[in-house]
């Protein structure tokens, strides 16, 4: 009889599985909580100390690490002499092997005892795993429930193939990785600040994009830790991979400010609209009127619900992806005649749940919901040959809450608003970066410039081409001024009050030319470059 070895962790249809494996004439073998789960369904299953003559041993530490088993599993069906071997030592083939691994990470999100981590990291199951993945020749194996009706199906058909077996593989094979990947960089973490002698990306492949940045190129979307395929829904159209880097950055702008009616206009992975009105159909108008050549085709992340009158705004150009919180029917059918559109839905798993136990009407008329946001602690970027590695970065409420002010003029609460919304959007834009907000939108910037008196010149410009005025205006810097002339073409351009970091050689020249001025001027002593 064909022998196959269930033991799992996430125990998600494994009934169901072990079921359906036993009617196609499989003897189970089984482990603790799994075979607990099996016994209660009445699935006969045969526990696998009984099975190896060899007690669990060290609670539990020890308990399939047993040549009948890794035996079973790993020898030749092809070789005479694995084969005398087997018989000789009563080890008999275990032609399928089920297991999925302790739930290591889970317990490091819930706990920092290390003892409790330690307990939580698989020994047996990897073992099983690779063994099982190495002999993929002769053996199937399975380490995610959502394969198992395509596994039954395989087997009911009789199409248990090579070429089956080697998918599995390459999946078990992975699945090991990754948990050996977490386990590395959690000690990393814990042990070495994060930056260790090893360090491992590994990512969930969530989707095939049609092509990468250009079209000769291949790409796709993974995820850490399955936040996208928990909080992106598609609503219309396909994304590509220049869809997924804009949206990132359009969803941390939109995003920063918590619940405010906050929406952002991303082209090319730098806004060139921004703000955060009464009503999100305001903080549209009010965006798109920043730079309405630049977001033609653009990207729009809306912190909250898109509704019919809102689309019926937006539907007035063209807008190549739309990202918010959630989009009713009424705004989804406004859209559909627009063939090129893409829309896409990014609440947090919490959210979503909410949406399902609570009406669309009564959510919409007392509560806004926002946009998910991840929030990795670690960040890197390719260059040829590796990569580098940094703590992510991120704009603190205390950091500009405690921005030191430095001139002799005050900002008033209107323009610290003001002065709070220009220095996020510095900070999450490309350097140099210059700024400028007005009644909380974003007028002018100007981006990615290798002099930041030159960003200042472009930004004025364009606010200049689309009409609007700067007097009155706030400014922001995500890194300090190496000279006053900053402050002086501030000071042209009718600007109230500056933020940057400060920290420049003459910083002293910096504020007097405030004073002169009679410009408020804040540092918040933090840079933020973004390369």
């Amino acid at each position: 009889m064909k022998k196959a070895l269930l033991s799992v962790s996430d125990k998600s249809g494994i009934v169901e599985f072990a079921r359906e494996l036993t009617q196609l004439g499989f003897e189970i073998l089984s482990t603790g909580g799994t075979l607990q789960a099996l016994l209660a369904a009445n699935i006969k299953a045969t526990e696998v100390s009984s099975y190896t003559q060899s007690p669990e041993l060290f609670d539990g530490r020890v308990k399939t690490l047993h040549p009948k088993i890794h035996g079973g599993i790993l020898h030749r069906r092809d070789n005479a002499k694995d084969l005398e071997q087997a018989k000789a030592h009563n080890i008999h083939a275990i032609d399928l092997v089920c297991v999925n691994l302790y739930p290591f990470y889970e317990t490091t999100q819930r706990t920092s005892n290390f003892d409790e981590i330690i307990e939580n990291i698989d020994i047996g199951g990897p073992s099983m795993v690779r063994a099982a993945a190495k002999a993929y020749q002769s053996v199937l194996v399975i380490t995610s429930p959502s394969d198992y009706p395509s596994i039954i199906t395989a087997l009911k058909n009789g199409q248990n193939t090579l070429e089956l077996r080697q998918q599995m593989m390459i999946k078990a094979f992975s699945h090991t990785a990754h948990y050996d990947a977490t386990i590395a960089n959690y000690m990393n973490t814990r042990f070495c600040d994060g930056f260790g002698e090893m360090v491992f990306i590994s990512g969930k492949k969530v989707l095939q994009t049609r092509y990468g940045e250009n079209p000769h190129q291949k790409g796709a979307l993974y995820e850490f830790e399955s936040f996208y395929s928990r909080n992106l829904r598609i609503l219309k159209g396909e994304p590509s991979f220049n869809n997924f880097t804009d949206i990132y950055s359009a969803l941390r702008l939109a995003s920063s400010f918590g619940d405010k009616k906050a929406v952002s206009i991303i082209k090319h992975g730098n806004p060139c609209g921004f703000a955060m009105k009464e009503s999100l159909l305001e903080s549209y108008q009010a965006a798109l009127a920043c730079d309405s050549v630049s977001a033609y085709g653009g990207v729009v992340a809306v912190n909250g619900v898109v509704d019919q009158a809102l689309a019926q705004e937006m539907s007035k150009t063209f807008i190549e992806v739309l990202v918010a919180s959630d989009i009713t029917q009424e705004a989804l059918e406004i859209f559909a005649p627009k063939k090129r559109m893409k829309i896409f839905a990014l609440a947090s798993a919490a959210l979503e749940s909410t949406l399902e136990s609570t009406s669309k009407k009564s959510l919409e008329s007392t509560f806004a919901p926002a946009l998910a946001l991840p929030l990795d602690p670690m960040d890197f970027k390719h260059i040829g040959g590796g990569f580098v590695y940094q703590q992510s970065d991120h704009i603190t409420s205390d950091e500009l809450a405690n921005a030191t002010l430095k001139s002799q003029a005050i900002a008033d609460p209107s323009t610290l608003q003001d002065l709070h919304i220009a220095y996020t959007i510095a900070a999450l834009t490309k350097s140099n970066c210059i700024t400028y907000v007005k009644d909380s939108t974003l007028i002018a910037i100007g981006m990615g410039m290798t002099s930041r008196v030159d960003a200042q010149r472009a930004a004025l410009a364009k606010a200049h081409d689309m009409g609007l005025d700067t007097a009155g205006c706030a400014m922001a810097s995500e890194a300090f001024f190496p000279f006053r002339d900053s402050v002086d073409l501030a000071a042209k351009a009718g600007v109230r009050a500056i933020i940057q970091p400060g920290g420049s050689l003459r910083d002293e020249e910096v504020i007097n030319a405030a004073d002169e001025h009679k410009i408020a001027l804040y540092f918040t002593g933090v840079r933020h470059f973004l390369h």
